[in-house]
């Protein structure tokens, strides 16, 4: 079983004295990442989604061992809603072809005004290959309902396990791999804020029993400000033991 913390993304001029030297070029920023990290969370293909070109690139620089998520493009999840994702699939699919090795986690985060649809979810996950996994990260409450996490379940595909505000955490393991986003501890605005050394303690005994339960664990830190995401990512990776 394996256990990868990282961050939601690599590439932040903010991030300048704290991941990497300051003044580093966006082109070098991964490099200095990978040295750190055997895990990324990919956010810009949610606004854009790369060219297969740009994936088997990836596929290139990254080091053997490292494992790369990807966040699903908002065509997908916003703008269809998971409707008739037919041509998505195809292209998504493609693109993994390309990752080989290198590739993790699919995130398929979807939009807040989505309510629960287990047809429509059913019939997205029935059509996504077997090999990719996949994690649903889901917006409104209607979604946290055991008939889902049953449906998720059915088809191996991760409830995303979520902590930020006013977003419900809740510790539902649907799959044979725990995918968590950390959005930060901030009860007021989402991504802000920084987790106490007591927060992450209480995570890396969440994280020791989904190990022991034969589990692979993907976490990622997604309150980039003040290098936060880099800061807490790096203690939670020494309180299981990763340096």
């Amino acid at each position: 079983m394996s256990i990868r913390i990282g961050t939601s993304g690599w590439s932040y001029a903010h991030w300048d004295h704290v991941l990497y030297p300051g003044g580093t070029p966006s082109r070098d920023r991964l490099g200095h990442y990978v040295r750190r990290f055997d895990t990324v969370e990919l956010n810009a293909s949610f606004y854009r989604w790369p060219r297969d070109g740009t994936f088997a690139g990836w596929r290139r620089r990254l080091p053997d061992g490292f494992a790369l998520s990807v966040k699903a493009p908002r065509g997908l999840t916003h703008a269809r809603k998971l409707y008739a994702p037919e041509l998505w699939i195809e292209r998504i699919t493609s693109s993994w072809h390309e990752l080989a090795g290198k590739r993790a986690v699919l995130l398929v985060q979807l939009p807040p005004g989505m309510e629960r649809d287990d047809a429509r979810l059913g019939y997205f996950l029935d059509l996504l290959p077997e090999w990719i996994r996949v994690t649903l990260e889901f917006r409104h409450s209607s979604w946290h309902h055991p008939d889902v996490y049953a449906l998720l379940a059915h088809h191996g595909a991760a409830y995303c396990i979520m902590s930020g505000a006013n977003l419900p955490c809740i510790l539902e393991a649907t799959a044979p791999f725990v995918y968590v986003r950390l959005h930060g501890p901030d009860h007021n605005h989402l991504y802000a804020g920084s987790y106490s050394d007591q927060d992450l303690g209480w995570w890396a005994h969440r994280i020791r029993e989904w190990e022991a339960d034969g589990k692979d664990v993907f976490v990622y830190f997604n309150n980039d400000g003040h290098g936060h995401a880099v800061r807490n990512a790096g203690t939670l990776r020494h309180f299981l033991g990763q340096g």
